[in-house]
Order: structure tokens, then sequence, then C-alpha cells
């Protein structure tokens, strides 16, 4: 069977970066070893709940034959052939449900059970412990930076014995979890096949209780396999177990004189190694700030007469200083009163590299392997003894030394940078969307930063953006520049890394307000950007080898031409939209004429029903009327009104007919008649 991989035990109280990459490895493949036995879970639940059903099922079709014979049918006799054969149907089908729900038993047995123990005892256990480990690892890193930053007057019982508590409990959480993440890599091969050795083995019974078609030899042979299999991984799990047991107590015994960040007085004295040429670990590094300084814990070590940072989430190391220049010394000093401190200091740029180690032997274990590496690479003259003595006689003069200092104006503004150095993300920088573009340039650029402003355009704010990024850029000393391949076109603006066509950025032309070349400068310019969904506008300033009014041009024209397309289209909808609004208008009117018709004719046919009501004379010139057929009229009239929905409408109080209005006007007329 090939070897197990596994994590190092030995390296857990490190836990260096290398370490903790290999242990994300191990929690992913955890993760989806999870995921997948939950699938397999539903996957055996399902079959469960089947044969479950099943059996029910045959239970329901046995006692529906049996009741046949309960039934009254007119035309059945009692003692019909066809009850009988029914009730034998039903005696055949109580045995193959009693097989049913022996298979059914055999499957929570030797199916269900080895998976459900699996994920509740060992995947819920796996989540359980990563939880703890990520407390222990909150709280050791708590009592670590509490511990660093006590003064030097102060007493540090206290906090160093917390320190002590959360290391050891942090390696012992440490030990813990990799080692049931290791013992994983083995139980994988049994949860993963003993649910379905079991139904096999279970269905292998059912079979061979009414068929014996499923006893094959060729069967036989194959679980017999995979059962041999299944005990020699148990069997190796268990001598690995306590190889593992042994091995963590061993560990703890080792590591007791590393829980103490400071050693206390009744722990043996172990001299610094003043002959390494390699060292690795965590320091806390000084870094400045707009207001007082900031110490961050990091991961360093020697690599190539380089020394390297790497923190957590990095994946590799970055440079911090090049041993390889002339006059790089270490030597210890004093700063911001904290304990250890030691400093990196170069004759050639005057850059100063402030570090705090744990306690005095890490501290000179550094000094001296930094100075042992400087010393390999040449710049360093004298004999081993003079060298040696000159770094004893440098390490016994901490009291005396101060660390140098350089103030740097503030900054104004948040500082931001939203180009990503390592983008996993490559394709074509000329894709469909650039090809089909009617305009297109290709510049190339350097960055120098990226810094929030408060307004979306002016020259003037340009400018000083760019003279407080270049003065930034002067202060720390930052020489390295980014270079891209800046892509204009009508359809977005990208940055290009060269040398792998990777899309560092892309912005959208509408997402540019400003842009403008620097007055005094013509190979700096910067633009402006609206970042989506916070209201905030930012400049980006470049540097480029042509004139910085040409790639500004360049810009004017892209988002002029964008712009057109952009009415253009707006237009063509527009157009559409009325095209649409007279279609729905011609096809109303034609509805509108189509229902006054309508009116028209529904209008017809009530005067005609009403005149066929009408009693004339016989000459038809004239009503005749009497009493009793003026009240059947109205009453006619009343019903086909409220049948066609018409509601007669009364004269308003203060008004008049117009019969009142003209005897009222006849009336009036014989008055005046008379008067004359």
């Amino acid at each position: 069977m090939p070897e197990m991989p596994k994590l190092h035990l030995e390296d857990a109280l490190e836990d260096s970066p290398q370490t903790r990459n290999l242990l994300s490895v191990f929690e992913k493949d955890a993760m989806v070893l999870k995921k997948y036995s939950m699938g397999l879970h539903n996957c055996c639940q399902r079959v469960m709940s089947a044969q479950n059903e099943l059996c029910a099922a045959t239970q329901s079709l046995s006692q529906h034959l049996r009741n046949y014979e309960l039934q009254k049918f007119p035309l059945e006799t009692e003692n019909s052939i066809l009850t009988s054969t029914l009730e034998q149907f039903a005696a055949y089908l109580d045995n193959i449900s009693s097989l049913q729900q022996v298979l059914s038993a055999q499957f929570s047995e030797t199916m269900m059970y080895p998976m459900t123990k699996a994920i509740q005892a060992d995947l819920d256990e796996i989540s359980t412990m990563y939880e703890m480990f990520q407390i222990a690892t909150h709280e050791h890193e708590h009592a670590m930076t509490r511990f660093m930053k006590m003064p030097k007057k102060k007493d540090v019982q206290e906090v160093n014995e917390e320190l002590y508590m959360m290391r050891k409990k942090y390696h012992q959480t440490s030990l813990h979890y990799y080692s049931a993440l290791n013992a994983l890599q083995y139980k994988r091969k049994c949860f993963l096949l003993e649910p379905i050795i079991g139904y096999l083995h279970a269905q292998r019974a059912y079979f061979s209780m009414g068929q014996e078609t499923v006893c094959k030899q060729e069967m036989e042979e194959f679980l017999q396999n995979i059962s041999a299999s299944i005990q020699g991984v148990q069997a190796e799990l268990q001598v690995e177990t306590k190889k593992t047991v042994d091995l963590i107590d061993n560990l703890e015994q080792q590591s007791l004189h590393m829980y103490h960040a400071e050693p206390p007085i009744n722990m043996p004295y172990i001299p610094p190694n003043i002959n390494l040429a390699q060292k690795s670990g965590y320091l806390f590094q000084r870094s400045k700030q707009l207001i007082g300084n900031k110490w961050d814990r990091c991961f360093f070590f020697t690599q190539g007469g380089n020394l390297m940072s790497q923190s957590r989430d990095e994946v590799a190391g970055s440079l911090v200083l090049d041993l390889n220049e002339e006059g790089v010394f270490a030597e210890p000093t004093e700063a911001d009163d904290r304990r250890n401190v030691f400093q990196l200091s170069t004759a050639k740029h005057r850059r100063l590299v402030v570090l705090q180690a744990e306690n005095e032997r890490e501290r000179d274990e550094w000094i001296s392997t930094l100075n042992n590496v400087v010393r390999d690479s040449g710049f360093v003259r004298g004999t081993k003894a003079q060298q040696q003595q000159q770094v004893k006689e440098r390490l016994g003069s901490t009291s005396s030394q101060k660390s140098a200092t350089s103030n740097s104006s503030p900054e104004q503004e948040r500082r931001i940078n939203p180009f990503d150095q390592s983008a996993t993300d490559v394709i074509d920088a000329l894709d469909q969307a650039i090809d089909n573009a009617a305009f297109i340039e290709s510049f190339l650029v350097r960055f120098l930063g990226s810094m929030e402003v408060k307004q979306d355009r002016g020259e003037k704010l340009v400018h000083e953006t760019i003279r407080q990024i270049m003065a930034a850029r002067a202060i720390h000393n930052v020489f390295k520049m980014t270079e891209s391949r800046m892509i204009v076109s009508s359809e977005c603006m990208r940055l290009i890394e060269p040398s792998n066509n990777t899309v560092r950025v892309q912005f959208a032309l509408e997402d540019i307000s400003y842009w403008a070349a620097h007055h005094e400068n013509n190979r700096l310019f910067g633009f402006i950007t609206r970042n989506k969904g916070e209201g905030s506008y930012a400049c980006h300033v470049f540097e480029c080898n042509v004139s910085a009014a040409e790639i500004c041009n360049a810009i004017g024209t892209a988002t002029k031409m964008a712009f057109h397309a952009l009415m253009e289209k707006k237009a063509a909808e527009k157009i559409r939209t009325l095209k649409d609004k007279e279609k729905d208008g011609a096809a109303d009117e034609n509805l509108l004429l189509a229902n006054i018709s309508q009116l028209e004719d529904k209008e017809e046919e009530e005067e005609s029903l009403l005149s066929s009501n009408l009693p004339l004379s016989s000459d038809k010139n004239y009503m005749k009327l009497s009493a009793e057929d003026e009240q059947d009229m109205m009453d006619e009239m009343d019903k086909e009104m409220g049948e066609l929905d018409i509601k007669p409408e009364s004269p308003r109080a203060g008004e008049q007919t117009s019969a009142e209005e003209s005897s009222g006007k006849s009336e009036q007329t014989k008055d005046d008649e008379s008067i004359a």
C-alpha cells in the first residue's frame, strides 16, 4: 500500500508559512471528503428508505389480496378458485416481505451505521478541532503581542505565564489537530468502502435466501479481497495511532523549554549558536506610519544571501534586505522601549531594518547568523576569530546604542493600490470585445501609485496628486515601478502584464471622469475613476515613454467614440419605441371604431325594440294609450333598459323638462299679448 501523506508534528509549534500552506491542503482535503461523504450518506439513506417502502408496499399488497374474500361480490361465490389462488399469492408475498425486512435490517447495520458513525465521529470531530485550532491560534497571537509590548521596566512574569499557557494550549491543540488530519487519510479508505461492502453483503444474503443467481465464486472472492483490504488498513491505523500517541508525548516533553518566550530562572541556560549560516523564525518588524510606529509579526528567513520575510497569507517570501551589499551589519539596539531589539543597517543606501526577537538568545542567534551571511559574501574582512570577537563586542554594547529613525511628512489623503500584481485570471489581451472596437491604441506605461481624491475632475487635482505620490516615493525610497501595457479602445481601457498577457485591471470608459498630463513633466499623467458602489474617486498616476499628451488624446478619442455609440444606441431604441407606440395606437383606433359601430348597432336595436312595442293607431299616425297600456309600456321599458344596463336620468332639482319649458314659454307669450 502506498505511503499516506502526513503533516509533520515536529513543525506544529514553529507554525511556519510552509506548514500553514500544507495544513490548508489537508483542511481542503477534509472539507471535500466531508462533502463527498455527506452525498454518499444521502444516497445510502435513499436506498434504505426505498427498501423500507418496498417492505411496506409488499405487506400492503399481501393484505389487499386477502381482503378479496371479504368483499361481497353479487356474481362471485364464496368458495371460488380465485379466492384460494389469491390467498396462496398472499402467503408467497408474506415470505417475500419477511426476506425484505431482513434485508432492511442488514442495510441499517452494515451500510448506514458505519457511514453515520464516520461522519459523526471523524468528520464532525475534524470540524470541531478546526474551530478549536483557530481559537488557540488567536489566543496565542494575542498573548504574544501583549508580551512583546511589555516595556523593560515592568514585571513580565504574569504576561510570560499567560504566554506559556497559551503557547502550550496552542501546541497541544495543533498536535492533536495534525494527528487527526493524518488519521483521516487512513480512515477514508474504511468508511468509504464499509457501506458499499455492507450493502453487497446484505444483498448477497438476501438473494441467497431467495435464489442462487447471486451466489457466484467471483463475487465471493471480490468481497473477501475487499474485506481483507479493510482489515489491513485497520491494522495499519492501529499501529499508526500508537506511534502518533508516543510521538505526541515525546514532542510535548521536548518542547517544554519553548513554551516560554523568556526562559524562566529555573530552566537550564541554553547559549546562542553563533556559527549558524541560516536561520528562520518569527520576528516583529517596525514600520513607520503617519503617527508613530507599527510592529508587525512576520516569518523571516535567510536565503541565498538575502533576508526574506513572508506573512501567513503569502505563498512565497519577499525581499527585506540584500545581505550581499557592502556595509551591511546587524547589531543590538533600542527602539520604542521594547525588549530584544536589533537592527540591520546599510552604509550605501542608509537603510535601517529594525526587528524584535522573543528573547535574548534568539536575538543573538539572529545577529550572528546575519553577520555570518554578510561575512561569507566577502565584505567583512579579518579572520574568523576576529569576526566573532567583533560580533560579541557589538552584542555587548546594546545599552549605549540608539535606533536610527527617519521622519516622513504626513499624507493628507489615503493611498490605495487597485492593481493586483498577482492576478490569476489570465486571458488574451485582445479578446472579442477589443477586436470589435472601432478605435484601439497601445502604450507602454509604468505605475507610480494611486490615491483617493474628493472630487471627480480638475487639472489642479491631478497635478497635486502627482506631486504627493512622487514626494511619498522619494521619502520612502521607493524606486521600483510596475511596467504594464495600456490598451485604450472605444470599449474599455485595460492594463496588461506584458510577459503573459495577464489582465491586471480593467476600467469602463464611463467610470473615467477626468485625465490630464503633468504641466512640467510630459512623461507623467493621471486619470480619475469612479469607485462603483462606494461613492468615492481615485486618481491613478503613470509614467510613459512617449508623450503623455498623446495618451490623453487617445483616452479622449476613445471616450468620444463610446459616447457617440451610446447616443446612437439610445436614439435607435427611442425610434423603435415610437414605432411600437404607433402600432399600438393604430390597434387602439381600430378597436375604438369597432366598439363605436357596435354601440350604433345596439342603439338601432334599442330603437326598433321600443318602436315595436308602441301601441299605434290604425293609420299609425299617433299613439293611443290607456292607463293600463301606459303602465305596461313603462314596465316593459324599465325591464329592457335594465337588461341593457341603461339608467334613465331624472330631472335635477330646480330644472324643468322640455314640456314644462315649452308650456311655461307659451303662457308667458299669452301674458305678454294680453298686456300689449
